[in-house]
């Protein structure tokens, strides 16, 4: 099965692919879509809405996750994330594809096994669990593939 992970931002949004079969992951695709902060909104969320859809065209995957949103303090950010958020889902939507949804302590537990798990840690069990001779890069790529993985746990337990 063919998963897309997104972990959404409006400056940064990361993407991964990975195959998932009989509890072996497999690394496709990696990524960030990037928009500059000088640009208007309008924009930088038809640029994410065009990138998303020509990864989503490109790669052709089964199935597809989102990380849920957590802000406690900055609601600018919160509400900027949000939009992109939209955007993504409506892309998703184009395609056929309705994410399912993870907050990162559920990517953290399914990814390391410990739900208070530190970056470091989530890439390298990334890195481990997909055979890679490095920890993608840049950050928002590999918490993409993190919340790929988590989903393809999630999807496996309900067989």
């Amino acid at each position: 099965m063919r998963i897309l992970g997104v972990d959404p931002g409006t400056a940064t949004t990361g993407f991964g692919i990975i195959e998932y079969e009989r509890g072996q992951y497999a690394f496709v695709d990696a990524g960030v879509i990037t928009t500059p902060a000088g640009q208007p909104m309008p924009e930088r969320l038809v640029t994410l809405h065009e990138e998303l859809a020509e990864v989503i065209r490109e790669t052709k995957p089964a199935q597809a996750a989102v990380e849920l949103l957590y802000f406690s303090t900055n609601v600018t950010t919160a509400i900027s994330v949000g939009q992109a958020r939209g955007v993504i889902l409506l892309a998703l939507a184009e395609a056929g594809l309705i994410p399912a949804e993870y907050t990162p302590m559920q990517v953290k537990q399914a990814v390391t096994g410990y739900g208070g798990a530190k970056k470091p840690q989530i890439q390298e069990m990334v890195r481990v669990l997909l055979k890679l001779p490095t920890i993608p890069k840049p950050d928002d790529a590999a918490d993409a593939l993190a919340i790929a993985m988590t989903h393809a746990q999630q999807a496996d337990s309900l067989r």
